[in-house]
């Protein structure tokens, strides 16, 4: 006999196949090959044509066209600047079917090296989970800060730091006990929230994972559904530059529940 589904699950399920269909993108995160720091000497990286330098102000890359590397279509002939922005998405040079990302970390630059032929995106399987359940589907109140507050946290990356918009900060009860958790700014609307708890480095990722919160309603409420931690790209790949959760956001209870550390 076949059990038929409950909404909510039905709406896990489907989150669930959209983010393993994120990860399986032939240029995204679990495509990378390589993470190359630039110095100011220019300098051939790895396998990658051309020849590589950065300052505190730009990017230069030097190629010939024979080479082919391309910044939105145009080719590389000589001597191209780019500027890419602290903490953003990287600019994009194409290589053949690669793309080389150029991003500013804590005021250094690095390659990130993106193949639609890497090994590790051949061999992915998917992301493990808890199964879904309700219980770890909560209410929680928003009390947001006087004012804003940048938040520094550590990253996977020795010496790199995030600087994260501090909103406020969520109340709610979970296994029987108040809980607290520091909202940082989301992406569009909402809040983005890094935390840690028991499993972290047991059963999921050590880290932190990554809980997205719709806006409050006009009585400050939030739900937090756990059951959508997720894991950051850190998680799948030692390429990423990922943040880790603030000592504020480091639960003492096991959140059974979400994104499991994947299998590499």
């Amino acid at each position: 006999m076949t059990l038929s589904l409950t909404s909510f699950e039905q709406d896990w399920h489907a989150w669930h196949v959209d983010r393993e269909a994120y990860f399986r993108d032939p240029l995204g995160w679990v495509a990378l090959t390589g993470l190359f720091w630039l110095t100011d000497t220019d300098a051939a990286v790895d396998d990658l044509p051309g020849l590589w330098r950065a300052d505190d102000d730009a990017v230069y890359v030097g190629a010939d066209i024979s080479e082919g590397l391309s910044v939105d279509g145009v080719p590389v002939d000589g001597t191209t600047v780019l500027h890419p922005v602290e903490g953003s998405p990287g600019l994009l040079v194409a290589a053949g079917d690669r793309r080389i990302e150029v991003i500013r970390r804590t005021g250094s630059v690095a390659l990130r090296v993106h193949d639609p032929k890497a090994p590790t995106l051949a061999a992915f399987g998917g992301i493990p989970t808890f199964e879904p359940d309700e219980r770890w589907l909560v209410t929680g109140t928003f009390t947001p800060f006087d004012d804003v507050r940048t938040i520094t946290t550590g990253a996977v990356v020795e010496g790199l730091e995030h600087h994260h918009a501090g909103l406020g900060v969520i109340d709610f009860e979970l296994a029987g006990a108040p809980r607290q958790l520091v909202a940082f700014r989301g992406k569009a609307s909402g809040f983005h929230i890094l935390f840690t708890d028991e499993t972290s480095g047991v059963t999921t990722y050590r880290a932190c994972r990554s809980l997205a919160v719709a806006d409050p309603d006009s009585d400050g409420r939030v739900t937090l559904d756990f059951n959508r931690a997720s894991n950051l790209p850190c998680a799948l790949t030692d390429y990423a530059t990922c943040p880790v959760a603030p000592p504020e956001n480091r639960l003492s209870v096991a959140v059974e529940a979400g994104e499991k550390l994947p299998i590499r």
